[in-house]
């Protein structure tokens, strides 16, 4: 399993201590270091079952400089999975990648699945 999530952010560590409390094996990935490529991205969107939306941290100030809220309606699903896999911290997280179990976001309620 893949956890990938941004070190110092809040919610984040909130996630990796509930992976730890429950005792489930990760292998950590910094967003930020190791940004997802194109070709995974486009992977874990497919199996998701999400709208591509919920790949992008809208709270980000990345998100907000680039007014993308406005910009995104207008982009092609490639144009969007581009834009993502540019810069790490345009993409929601922490995401894990279970075989074909993508969670985006920390819900405790979806990540109950992963026990």
């Amino acid at each position: 399993m893949i956890f990938l999530c941004y070190p110092k952010c809040s919610t984040c560590k909130k996630a990796q201590k509930w992976l730890d409390g429950n005792s489930i094996e990760y292998n950590l990935r910094d967003i930020k270091e190791n940004n997802p490529s194109f070709e995974e991205l486009a992977e874990w969107y497919s199996k998701s079952g999400l709208p591509l939306k919920r790949f992008f941290n809208t709270s980000g100030l990345l998100y907000k400089s680039m007014k993308l809220k406005d910009k995104l309606a207008d982009m092609t699903e490639e144009e969007q999975l581009k834009l993502l896999s540019s810069d790490g911290m345009l993409v929601k997280r922490p995401i894990v990648i279970n075989g074909d179990t993508i969670l985006v976001g920390f819900k405790e309620t979806e990540w109950d699945s992963l026990k």
